[in-house]
């Protein structure tokens, strides 16, 4: 490229750099940020502006795993982790029940679950017939010194571990409470972070020549402010040249969002076929999150919906009642529904912990107590869950949920509203069903749709809500329920293979499917394209 026109296009983030350092030299993004003050966003653009530009190159890259400090290991650090604060509590007052360890030190039964179990297996505390634990040997408490430690030395490094500089014993600690997504609950976030190392190409060095005759320095404005103006600064400063020959900026009209249209669309099919719509917050509480559909606060089953907490305001201030009760006494001893329950102290102070929506069922229980019988309901809800973001899944997605309520409903009726789904709304030629388990419905199915490219994956799941769920709300009739991905329904619908394209950045690849067109694929006709 010629060098004038070169000089034209360069950014004061390029200039600076080819103006302090010669082709050869090593650089890196660390560098950078330490010799220019860049930010490590200005380090990286200025690597990537000046390779399009064939100015500079990579030399090497290298990967490496790091353990980066969370708010969560700060506040460890400072108050203690829950083990630590447990023992020091017994150590204190003696032998205390669970309820009285977690009001005094103010932590969640569930947390306070986790570090008993794991200073009783260490031999740290132990609990007595009356419940109640007592401490046996604070000596024994190992893991949770060797937490801190590790704690206070990432601190005193800027909050940052490299693996490299961990020993065995430190790094199998780590493997046990760091998390690589999600880790808002954990003291250590997992990160892989990548070195790029780069320099300049000869060819720069006839590109920095003329800079320096031309008197360039990169300290140029490039915009007129009011502040310049009013000041008169703009007399001894320079300037950016501009470049009038430059194409303008494509005027284009607006268009409806081809994504937005295929919800829209779905609503039209259910409205069409006698469903009411219904819709909530954003943010519920755990109570009708999980409780109201008789997930159990403590077991294994509430890690089906990894959640993201409000951190303020933390809680409720109530829950609505007689339900509140209702469900308390469900899952404690099955209350007046004929079920054993889940033979557990219901936390009311738990149940008021406010989340983002993990699920659109909580819009369906919700619903339950001022349904109509015979009745049919849906929403399209928007859900939150920590969740590897691929081709099939979000952390940040939208169901479509529904409620079916009569006396003459049954499982048939349902597969029915399932094969709707599959074949006339996402339009897929393979559809199975899978048997499935939800805490919430009994019997529970998986429905499956087969993708030309990605194959087969889970469209969603439903089954007929068990009378732990309908009846604490005030429903004896069957309910058929179910929450169907509807992102990935429009994976298939629009023609994608990566659900990622539904929210994508690229603005030409939306117009083509506005245009019903797929990104890559040739138009049907000429006439179809906008």
């Amino acid at each position: 490229m010629e060098v004038q026109s070169l000089l034209r296009g360069l950014h004061p983030l390029e200039i600076k750099v080819l103006l302090y350092f010669a082709p050869g030299d090593v650089l890196s993004a660390a560098r950078l940020i330490t010799e220019l003050a860049y930010v490590e966003g200005q380090a990286n653009q200025a690597f990537a502006w000046l390779v399009a530009k064939q100015l500079a190159a990579e030399t090497s890259r290298s990967s490496r795993l790091v353990y980066e400090v969370t708010p969560l290991g700060v506040s460890w650090l400072e108050q203690g982790s829950p083990e630590e604060r447990i023992v020091k509590l017994l150590r204190e007052q003696g032998a205390l029940a669970m309820p009285a360890i977690c009001q005094a030190i103010g932590m969640e039964q569930k947390d306070a679950g986790t570090a008993y179990g794991k200073l009783a297996k260490e031999g740290v505390v132990t609990m007595d017939a009356e419940k109640r634990v007592s401490l046996l040997d604070a000596h024994k408490a190992l893991r949770s010194r060797l937490l801190r430690q590790i704690l206070a030395r990432a601190q005193a490094e800027g909050g940052l571990l490299e693996e490299a500089s961990l020993v065995p014993e430190q790094l199998a600690l780590l493997a046990e409470v760091a998390k690589k997504r999600g880790a808002a609950d954990a003291p250590f976030r997992v990160a892989d972070r990548e070195t790029v190392l780069w320099s300049l190409l000869p060819a720069a060095a006839e590109v920095t020549a003329v800079l320096r005759a031309q008197g360039v320095s990169g300290d140029e404005l490039g915009a007129i402010t009011q502040d310049i103006l009013e000041s008169g600064s703009w007399k001894n400063v320079s300037f950016r040249t501009y470049n009038i020959s430059s194409r303008p900026a494509r005027l284009l009209p607006g268009r409806h969002n081809p994504y937005v249209q295929f919800l829209d669309s779905v609503k039209d099919k259910l409205v069409s076929l006698g469903f009411q719509e219904f819709d909530g917050g954003l943010v519920e509480t755990e109570f009708w999150n999980g409780d109201a559909l008789f997930m159990p606060q403590f077991h294994a089953a509430r890690d089906i919906h990894d959640v993201y907490y409000v951190a303020d305001p933390q809680r409720a201030k109530s829950i609505e009642e007689p339900y509140l009760s209702r469900v308390a006494a469900t899952h404690e001893n099955g209350g007046n529904t004929g079920s054993r329950g889940w033979r557990y102290g219901f936390d009311r102070d738990f149940t008021k912990r406010l989340v983002l929506r993990s699920q659109g069922t909580v819009l369906s229980a919700r619903q339950l107590p001022t349904a109509e019988v015979p009745g049919k309901y849906f929403g399209i809800a928007r859900c939150f869950r920590y969740d590897k973001v691929d081709a099939t899944h979000l952390s940040d997605f939208y169901q479509t949920e529904g409620i079916v309520l009569g006396e003459d409903v049954s499982l048939r009726t349902l597969l029915g509203f399932l094969e709707m789904f599959a074949v006339e709304v996402a339009g897929a030629k393979e559809v199975k069903y899978v048997p499935g388990y939800f805490p919430f419905t009994e019997p529970s199915v998986e429905v499956h749709i087969k993708h030309p490219v990605l194959g087969w994956f889970e469209l969603g799941g439903a089954g007929i809500f068990r009378p732990e769920v309908t009846e604490p709300l005030g429903v004896t009739v069957p309910v058929l329920a179910w929450g169907i991905g509807i992102d990935r329904m429009a994976l298939m619908a629009l023609g994608l293979n990566d659900i990622r394209e539904l929210f994508s950045y690229d603005i030409d690849s939306v117009r083509l499917r506005r245009a019903g067109l797929v990104p890559g694929q040739p138009a049907v006709s000429a006439g179809k394209k906008e």
